[in-house]
């Protein structure tokens, strides 16, 4: 059933309950239910159980419903009684990807990369502070104004962030930030995303453990890109992935999920993502992946790649390439051991192989913008080289983002690397040599198979794309005209 036809029994639920009162239904449900047996239940057969339970109620003491106002009235009511009640249908819709409830008036959905309000409202503030106060007592939390601020997660894995008053002055404040599914590679190139060659190359890169930086603002994908490639991590590797919420799903046999935990009522118990850090370095990993760095932590995943944790990834806000490689900086020099800014840069530079950035164009679409690779290491600076970019039109009457991704060759250093890791460099990337196209094709059998071209086909798109693009277009973030320029 879609969000409309949800939206709509849920209005003619609103009106039937005007009539009856969701509350009162509600009420005589827990007096005929009997709480120890549901508790052996199952969610699907609890609420398979309550719906039963609530028609043989309405039926016997409610008033003359139509069946559409049934069917509605006895959802809600199993809904506010099991569930996070007018939510519920937007929890439902996986066209949602975020829920943002500014007041029991105001309710307002992200679909598509675009947000907004619908007709869904609570009842009232109380229910509100209800649904919220379910919320955040499945993870032994509590809200209220000594503790204004909660952060939590659902049992089905979606992210939850309540501000109530005196901090928000517009009423309790709730956002859920529902995990997308898992795409992969081949399903982000169908949807925009990115082009079959730079696919292509990111598989090597993680085969060859690069290590690899995904940057972004927030809500471009910068998760979803990382779970993508993650895929191309050979089984036989033993992985660890650190997260502030679990939203990675790896699909290696061999992976240890960890997660941090913030503090309990009184204050004590909190683990970060640094404790998490060090304490995945005693645990034998081959690759550390990090859902995001957001302190002193980043220092801790510098040191891990740069001590034999090759093939490692991390997520960081940030709106380029370049400003990825300022905000680890900065980032890292927040950490209880004082480097100077040299120091810490060179880490950076000896740490980070690639950097993957990703944007959200007007039309909500999210596809990589840029790709950056290291190109030269001094003690003094680091050198990075744009070897794909999108080049984007001036948006039309339509305000969709139309444009070409334009591609450069590798640094020899890089080509050779990837050379002797046995994979294959496609053709767009300036490089030749013998059996590329049948490396790429043998160790890329999935993401080939979702593309009907050939290598040697995928090439031949790619430049004729960019040949057909006016040079003036061309840009490479500053420094000479291939894309090159130093990071000081």
């Amino acid at each position: 059933m879609g969000l409309k036809d949800r939206l709509e029994d849920e209005r003619l639920a609103g009106a039937a309950a005007s009539r009856t009162g969701v509350s009162h239904w509600r009420r005589r449900l827990l007096e005929e239910v009997n709480l120890d047996e549901l508790a052996q239940l199952g969610l699907a057969q609890r609420r398979a159980r309550l719906e039963k339970v609530t028609g043989h109620i309405v039926g016997r003491e409610g008033p003359v419903l139509s069946p559409a106002e049934r069917t509605a009235l006895i959802r809600r009511v199993v809904d506010e009684a099991l569930g996070l009640g007018v939510l519920e249908p937007l929890l439902a819709d996986e066209t949602v990807t975020e829920i943002m409830v500014n007041g029991p008036d105001h309710v307002f959905v992200e679909r598509d990369g675009r947000v907004e309000r619908i007709d869904t409202t609570f009842a009232s503030e109380d229910q509100l502070y209800q649904t919220i106060d379910r919320i955040v007592a499945q993870v032994n939390r509590r809200v209220d104004e000594s503790s204004p601020m909660v952060d939590a997660r659902l049992p089905s894995g979606e992210r939850v962030n309540v501000i109530i008053p005196p901090l928000s002055l517009a009423g309790p404040v709730l956002t859920i930030r529902r995990f997308p599914r898992s795409y992969t590679i081949e399903e982000l190139a169908a949807r925009a995303g990115l082009d079959a060659p730079t696919g292509l190359l990111l598989a090597s890169f993680v085969r060859a453990r690069l290590n690899l930086v995904i940057s972004g603002g927030t809500g471009t994908g910068k998760t979803t890109m990382l779970n993508a490639l993650s895929a191309f991590i050979p089984e036989h590797e033993r992985i660890v992935t650190i997260e502030d919420s679990a939203e990675l799903r790896l699909r290696q046999e061999h992976v240890i999920p960890l997660e941090s935990r913030p503090p309990n009522v009184e204050g004590n118990g909190r683990i970060t993502i640094r404790d998490l850090v060090r304490n995945a370095l005693r645990m034998r990993p081959d690759r550390i992946v990090v859902g995001e760095v957001r302190g002193g932590e980043t220092l801790d995943m510098l040191q891990a790649m740069n001590t034999g944790h090759e093939g490692s990834m991390v997520t960081v806000h940030a709106n380029s390439t370049d400003d990825a490689v300022y905000r680890l900086q900065t980032l890292a020099s927040m950490s209880d051991v004082k480097l100077p800014f040299d120091t810490i840069r060179d880490q950076i530079a000896s740490a980070v192989d690639a950097i993957v950035h990703l944007g959200r164009g007007p039309d909500g679409v999210r596809r990589i913008t840029e790709v950056a690779v290291v190109a030269a290491r001094r003690r003094d600076r680091l050198t990075l080289k744009t070897i794909m970019n999108f080049a984007a039109l001036p948006i039309g009457p339509d305000r969709t983002v139309h444009g070409a991704f334009q591609h450069r060759p590798l640094p020899p250093a890089l080509a050779t690397r990837l050379f002797h890791a046995g994979e294959g460099i496609p053709p767009a990337f300036g490089v030749a040599q013998a059996g590329a196209a049948e490396n790429a094709a043998a160790g890329n059998g999935a993401l080939k198979a979702a593309w009907p071209a050939e290598a040697g086909e995928i090439a031949e798109v790619a430049w004729s794309a960019e040949a057909a693009w006016p040079a003036e277009a061309d840009w490479s973030g500053g420094g000479s005209g291939d894309g090159t320029r130093e990071v000081t």
